[in-house]
């Protein structure tokens, strides 16, 4: 009888009081439950209302034994879409920053995987790695491992703004280019286009796209002046048609100088001709 009376004693003590909840925060609380069963922005954000005003608590002595009993998810993963709400909430407030534009038509997240790389970062930060992540893709929505990677890479090598770099009509040179375009390193180049953390340069052939890091800046004035000239001659000269090969291979010299000699310029006058 002795052990019966202790443990029923023991089983009282470990009893949660749970409290009632008012008409107003049972249907809040209905309406929450649903969304958090809809898009995971919408579950992100009424799991942090359920959580912060403990409308779990006429039926849970906690919010993790509640989440776990009602959507079957596990304390991880609500802290991940309440997390993941956050970084969207984050990314719509400054939807100016993305593309100049507002957050109507923007590319935004569609799933707590791609924003779960940024959670740990500061808001300045989240919207930098998203518009480089989408500027990578094309503006299509990234993935979580693209998103991921470029986190991994801001840790190694910080991002730079274009704009902050540079201006439209700065020439320098290209260097540290890879794949396809690495036979254009050493070129001289013009800026034309500042995107977000990207620009446009032109070389004497086509334009490129390229990051702030592979340029290094020219400061003659001469230069500056002169080879945005010199590009658009040897352009000209390219899209009259079919050159033979000499041509192309002088060309393609004159392309690699950021100046003219008296001798290079009698020979691209000729070709002009």
């Amino acid at each position: 009888m002795a052990k019966t009376l202790k443990a029923l004693d023991t089983s009282i003590t470990t009893v949660e009081v749970l409290e009632e909840l008012t008409p107003d925060e049972e249907r809040e609380r209905q309406r929450l439950e649903w969304k958090v069963e809809k898009a995971f922005y919408e579950a992100g954000a009424s799991l942090r209302l359920l959580r912060d005003k403990r409308l779990y608590r006429s039926t849970h002595p906690t919010f993790e034994s509640y989440c776990h009993d009602r959507f079957g998810y596990h304390r991880r993963h609500c802290y991940q879409l309440i997390d993941a709400a956050a970084v969207v909430e984050n990314l719509c407030a400054n939807s100016a920053q993305i593309d100049g534009g507002t957050s109507r038509g923007q590319t935004m997240p569609t799933n707590e995987y791609q924003v779960r790389p940024l959670t740990k970062l500061e808001p300045v930060e989240q919207v930098t790695v998203w518009q480089q992540a989408v500027s990578e893709v094309g503006g299509k929505v990234p993935s979580g491992r693209i998103v991921k990677g470029i986190v991994e890479r801001l840790k190694e090598k910080p991002l730079f703004i274009a704009s902050n770099f540079c201006c439209v009509g700065d020439v320098f040179t290209l260097t540290l280019l890879e794949g396809t375009l690495c036979k254009y390193s050493g070129y001289p180049c013009v800026a034309v286009e500042l995107k977000h953390f990207t620009l446009d340069v032109d070389v004497y052939d086509m334009t490129l796209t390229v990051k702030p890091e592979n340029l290094k800046k020219i400061d003659d004035p001469d230069v500056r002046r002169q080879l945005p000239a010199i590009q658009q001659r040897i352009k000209r000269v390219r899209n009259v048609g079919m050159l033979d090969r000499g041509t192309n291979y002088v060309l393609d010299g004159l392309g690699r100088q950021t100046y003219l000699t008296d001798f290079e310029e009698k020979l691209l006058s000729f070709l002009e001709k």
